[in-house]
């Protein structure tokens, strides 16, 4: 099963900084075992969705030609559980990046409240056997359309970044 912990995409500027939303619903099927009765988002799943906005960031900044892994969370802290009915506004920023690994900060908000923060460093790993392919080129463009993040993706002098000029390797 895979797990997208992105909704949407409010901004995003090439290299820099993102902002991605993800409501929480008591329709996910991880809040009824987490805890039973008092339905909490395990900080764990909210750093996912912090490593999501953040290695699409990190995988566009180098046009894709690598796979973009989370290697390392330095720093994570929060102050107080998501629950059904919030909604998460991940904002991310570039820190350093080069072919071979990134490094982000992650920020999430709920409403005006200071959710969490956290340090993330990616891997950038060349396409082979040795590493599974997750999408087709296809088939990524497509989640990133449904995201809206074509709606909203910007190179850092302002202009639009159009799907028909992102390339994905296959």
């Amino acid at each position: 099963m895979r797990w997208f912990w992105v909704d949407r995409f409010e901004s995003f500027i090439r290299c820099q900084r993102a902002v991605a939303i993800k409501a929480v619903t008591l329709a996910e099927e991880h809040l009824h075992d987490h805890f039973p009765g008092a339905a909490v988002v395990p900080n764990s799943l909210v750093l996912e969705g912090l490593a999501q906005t953040a290695g699409i960031l990190a995988a566009d900044a180098i046009d894709y030609r690598r796979q973009v892994v989370l290697a390392k969370v330095g720093k994570a802290e929060f102050e107080f559980d998501a629950v059904p009915g919030d909604v998460l506004r991940f904002e991310v920023a570039m820190v350093e990046w080069s072919e071979e690994g990134s490094v982000l900060t992650a920020t999430s908000t709920i409403g005006d409240r200071h959710h969490g923060r956290a340090e993330l460093f990616f891997g950038h790993i060349l396409r082979g056997s040795e590493v599974p392919k997750l999408f087709s080129n296809e088939e990524f463009k497509r989640w990133l359309d449904n995201l809206g993040i074509y709606n909203v993706a910007v190179e850092a002098d302002g202009t639009r970044v159009l799907r028909d000029r992102v390339h994905v390797p296959e």
